[in-house]
C-alpha cells in the first residue's frame, strides 16, 4: 500500500504541474495571440474567461460525473481533452478558433483539482492527508512557473509561439496515459483498513455532508481566504506604485509572493499534521491580516522585503482546508465536495478583484487593503464552527 500510495500521489502532483502550467501559459501567451492575429484588450479579455470560465463551470459537473465513471478515467479523459485542445491552439488562425480551442482547454482541466483530491484523500483517508494535498497544492505552483518560465525563455530565443504550445499539448496527452497507468480505479480498489466504514446506500443521498455546519463554515473560510488571495495579488503592486516604489520593482511583488506561496503550501499541510487543522487556520489567516496591514504601514522597500513572508501564509493556507473536506464529507461523496468547494474558491476569484477593484477607485488603493486585510479576520470566528464540527464528524487532533 505504501508503494501504491506513493505512486499515487506523484502521478498526481504530475496531473497538477501540468493543468496549472497549462491554465496560466495563457498569461504569456495572450499578448502574442493579440500581436500575432491583431486581437482587441476585449477580445483578449473575452479569450482568457472563457478559459477560466469553463474551468469553474464544470468543476461541480466533473465530480458528479466522476461518482458514475470512476475519478482516475475522467480525469485522464481531461487530460486528453486539455492536451489536444493546446495541439489545435497551435494550429488555429484568428479569434473564434482560438476562444474555442481555450475553452475546451479550461473544460479539460475543470476536473483536475476536484478529482485529484479525491483520489488523494482516498489514497490517505486517515493520517498524513494534510501533508499529501499539502505536496500536491506545491506542485501546481512548480507547473505555473516551470510552464510559464519555459515558455517566455523560448519566445526571448526568437522560437515561434506555436512549436511549443502544441509541445505541450503533446505532453498533455502523454500524461492523461500516465494517469491512466498510474492510479487504481477507486470504485474496484479495496479500501484501506484504517478507512472509516462505508457508510449504507440509503445515508449516502446527496451530498454525503456528515456536517453541514462544517461544511458551511469552511467555505466561508474558503470565501474570504480565496477573496483576500486574489485581491492582494491583484492590487499589491499598485499599493507599492502609491507608496513611491518605482514601477520596474513594483511588478516582482506577485513573483515574490508566489515564490514563498510554494513554500506555504507545502509546509502549511506539514504543520497542519502537527498542529491541528482549527489552529493552523487560526495562525495563517491571523499572519495573513498582520502581513498586509504590515505592507500598508511600512515603507515601500520593506514592504517590498516582506512580501515572501506574506505568500506563505496567504497562499498556505488552501493546502489545510482542501485536506479538511475529508473529515466533514463521506468518502464516495467527495468528488462532487470537492468540485463544489473549487467552484466557490473559482467564483471568488472572479468576483474579489471587481469588488475590491470599485472599493480602491472610490476610496483609493490603500483603503481596498486595508478592508481586505481586515477582511480575513473574519475567519476566525468561523474557525469556532469548524472546530466543534470537525470533532463531532470525527475523532481528530484539532
Amino acid at each position: 500500500m505504501p508503494k501504491s500510495r506513493k505512486r499515487t500521489l506523484a502521478t498526481c502532483c504530475t496531473a497538477h504541474t501540468l493543468h496549472d502550467g497549462l491554465s496560466d501559459i495563457t498569461y504569456v501567451l495572450l499578448p502574442v495571440l493579440a500581436q500575432a492575429f491583431g486581437l482587441s484588450l476585449s477580445q483578449v479579455g473575452l479569450v482568457r474567461s472563457a478559459h477560466r470560465a469553463a474551468m469553474a463551470a464544470f468543476q461541480i459537473p466533473a465530480g458528479l460525473v466522476a461518482e458514475k465513471f470512476g475519478e482516475r478515467n475522467l480525469l485522464a479523459l481531461g487530460t486528453f481533452i486539455a492536451g489536444c485542445a493546446f495541439v489545435a491552439l497551435g494550429y488555429v488562425q484568428g479569434f473564434w478558433p482560438i476562444l474555442i480551442t481555450l475553452f475546451f482547454a479550461g473544460v479539460g482541466s475543470a476536473v483536475q483539482h476536484p478529482l485529484c483530491s479525491t483520489i488523494i484523500s482516498h489514497a490517505y483517508p486517515g493520517d498524513g492527508r494534510r501533508a499529501a494535498l499539502g505536496t500536491y497544492n506545491f506542485f501546481g505552483d512548480v507547473g505555473k512557473f516551470a510552464f510559464g518560465g519555459t515558455m517566455s525563455l523560448l519566445l526571448v530565443a526568437g522560437l515561434a509561439w506555436q512549436v511549443p504550445i502544441v509541445g505541450y499539448g503533446v505532453f498533455g496527452t502523454v500524461i492523461a496515459a500516465l494517469i491512466f497507468l498510474g492510479i487504481a480505479d477507486t470504485r474496484t480498489a479495496k479500501p484501506a483498513s484504517h478507512a472509516p466504514t462505508p457508510v449504507p446506500a440509503k445515508q449516502m443521498a446527496g451530498w454525503g455532508i456528515r456536517s453541514r455546519e462544517g461544511f458551511t463554515a469552511l467555505c466561508a473560510i474558503e470565501v474570504l481566504d480565496s477573496s483576500t488571495r486574489t485581491g492582494f495579488l491583484t492590487f499589491i503592486a499598485f499599493l507599492l506604485i502609491a507608496k513611491g516604489l518605482s514601477e520596474g520593482w513594483a511588478v516582482l511583488a506577485v513573483p515574490l509572493i508566489l515564490v514563498g506561496g510554494m513554500a506555504g503550501k507545502l509546509a502549511c499541510g506539514f504543520l497542519a499534521e502537527r498542529l491541528g487543522i482549527v489552529r493552523t487556520i487560526v495562525i495563517t489567516e491571523a499572519a495573513t491580516a498582520a502581513g498586509i496591514l504590515l505592507c500598508l504601514a511600512l515603507p515601500p522597500i520593506g514592504a517590498f522585503v516582506l512580501l515572501p513572508l506574506v505568500g506563505v501564509v496567504l497562499q498556505g493556507t488552501s493546502s489545510v482546508l482542501y485536506a479538511t473536506i475529508g473529515d466533514l464529507v463521506e468518502l464516495h461523496r467527495l468528488p462532487r465536495a470537492f468540485g463544489l468547494f473549487y467552484t466557490v474558491g473559482s467564483i471568488c476569484g472572479i468576483t474579489a478583484p471587481l469588488i475590491y477593484g470599485m472599493i480602491g477607485d472610490l476610496a483609493g488603493v490603500e483603503t481596498a487593503i486595508l478592508v481586505l486585510g481586515c477582511a480575513v479576520l473574519l475567519t476566525l470566528p468561523l474557525c469556532l464552527a469548524l472546530r466543534s464540527a470537525i470533532g463531532a464528524a470525527r475523532p481528530v487532533t484539532i
